[in-house]
């Protein structure tokens, strides 16, 4: 199977348990990009997570202002910096946030969408919305990765939005999280069974 192959294969796998598919634009994106299978897959699999951040949102917190289209471009673009710098797929980095960001720019992206790529590791600075928080949360929790601090700011939102305590909200969310974390292992098999380079 070529890397073209592999890649849409990726893209489209419905994987077990099934993944949501990517937005069109951003798959449109990796594809242009040539992006590195296992990039895509890793995309999929946070963006699957961030889909359940948000269908969540949905109904346990209906009046709090969601941008879910945000979230869910973000998560399904924050590391696109990675087609340019793919040793950081399999190792540490982060020059592939600030590159992400501007590539997207310069592939006519909105900045509103284009700067999850930037923040998505930047979560503990002043003013990022919920929708960064969420895009970050996601980045973690789809391979079982739990974060007290970045959890306390979204809960902090939360229960200054709702009105609710703080302990209330940290156990919804906090059950919320426990039950997306067994899908942890299915996420992480799915994208090891991707490639990280694009050798032809």
């Amino acid at each position: 199977m070529t890397p073209t192959d592999l890649l849409l294969n990726a893209l489209h796998d419905p994987g077990d348990p099934p993944l949501h598919l990517l937005p069109d634009r951003a798959a449109q994106l990796l594809r242009e990009l040539d992006a590195p299978p296992r990039l895509a897959a890793h995309l999929r699999a946070v963006h699957d997570v961030a889909y359940q951040l948000v269908d969540w949102m949905a109904r346990r917190h209906p009046a709090t202002p969601l941008a879910r289209e945000a979230v869910l471009f973000g998560a399904a673009t924050h590391d696109i910096g990675k087609t340019a710098h793919v040793t950081e797929l399999a190792g540490p980095g982060s020059a592939h946030e600030e590159t992400g960001r501007r590539l997207l720019l310069a592939h006519g992206v909105d900045a509103r969408l284009a700067r999850f790529a930037a923040t998505h590791a930047t979560w503990t600075l002043p003013d990022l919305g919920i929708e960064d928080l969420l895009v970050s949360l996601a980045d973690k929790i789809w391979k079982n990765k739990r974060v007290p601090d970045l959890e306390d700011r979204i809960v902090r939102r939360l229960a200054e939005a709702s009105g609710r305590t703080v302990w209330e909200e940290f156990l919804d969310l906090d059950d919320l999280l426990s039950a997306v974390g067994e899908g942890a292992d299915a996420r992480l098999a799915f994208q090891a069974s991707y490639p990280v380079g694009r050798s032809r």
